[in-house]
């Protein structure tokens, strides 16, 4: 069967198959903004020591939480978490981006490792990344990343409020492209948030954090 028809049809399913395998440079039409330690507030349990639960050597910054912890405020009935605030870029309109690197040893499960928080009720979050097992999932419907442990990736999450999208590239790549919750008031998180079947210890490590907004 060589039909034209039959060509046209066979590479329509090429290009599909391929679309979003090829990375791209997500900073392009983006400014980076500036970003200092003193802009990321480290929410951890609130009845122990920061640095039990954070550590930051070498530009790389290490967070964990025991499903047993507290949560981080006294009376809160969120589960424990130990995570990153940025702190200086909360926004309600436009377009943002979170850039970091990322890193999940392999003991870390059924936890939350980055977060758009904000969105129009009934959610909180706008976005959240969940370790399940060996893979990286938005939310717990559409795997961003397997056979995710113990290596290194860029992570990309760029949010346009005005158009309420969501778009996630893991190394360049995209892997998800959606409609976001809503809402008009957001900032971005990262490390760990314990959920309910979360692993008895829970980690993850980040480096090279930017924030971006469009031009």
């Amino acid at each position: 069967m060589n039909s034209p028809i039959y060509f046209e049809l066979c590479i329509s399913l090429v290009f599909l198959l391929t679309m979003g395998c090829e990375a791209i440079d997500t900073s392009i039409g983006f400014a980076s903004q500036p970003l200092d330690q003193s802009n990321f507030e480290i929410q951890k349990p609130y009845d122990v020591p920061v640095q039990q639960r954070y550590n930051f050597s070498h530009g790389v910054h290490k967070l964990w939480v025991l499903k047993t912890d507290k949560p981080h405020t006294r009376g809160s009935k969120t589960n424990p978490r130990t995570e990153i605030r940025i702190r200086g870029y909360d926004y309600s309109s436009g377009v943002w981006q979170f850039e970091g690197h990322g890193y999940v040893p392999s003991e870390t499960t059924g936890v939350c490792v980055m977060q758009v928080f904000g969105s129009k009720g009934p959610y909180a979050t706008t976005t959240m990344l969940v370790v399940k097992d060996t893979s990286l999932y938005y939310y717990r419907r559409t795997v961003i990343l397997s056979d995710l442990y113990n290596k290194w990736f860029r992570l990309n999450v760029i949010h346009d409020v005005d158009r309420n999208t969501v778009q996630v590239y893991i190394d360049g790549v995209l892997k998800y492209d959606g409609v976001g919750h809503g809402g008009n008031s957001h900032y971005f998180k990262c490390g760990v948030y314990s959920q309910n079947d979360g692993s008895s210890y829970m980690e993850s490590r980040w480096k090279d954090i930017k924030i971006f907004k469009k031009t």
